[in-house]
């Protein structure tokens, strides 16, 4: 069977929404740093006390990764309609 070879327009939506992503992603890295930092709610301090510390950071920074990089394609996507001449 011969591989499939991707369109431009394929291409060009896959790193739209790859750099999306990556917007989202780094944000996301930047509040969890940020909680930890501050120690926000005193989670850093759980995370450190805890013996599943790592497991609970992980889950932090997956859920959030998840959900920003999630909620910047959906803007993205949601922007593409709009005209950016003036």
């Amino acid at each position: 069977m011969k591989p499939r070879v991707m369109k431009p327009f394929e291409k060009a939506a896959i790193l739209f929404l790859l750099k999306h992503l990556l917007s989202g992603v780094a944000g996301a890295v930047v509040l969890g740093t940020g909680l930890l930092l501050f120690d926000v709610a005193n989670l850093a301090t759980l995370i450190g006390r805890s013996e599943y510390g790592l497991v609970a950071a992980v889950m932090l920074y997956t859920g959030l990764m998840v959900t920003f990089g999630s909620v910047a394609m959906g803007i993205g996507v949601m922007t593409l309609n709009e005209d950016t001449r003036p």
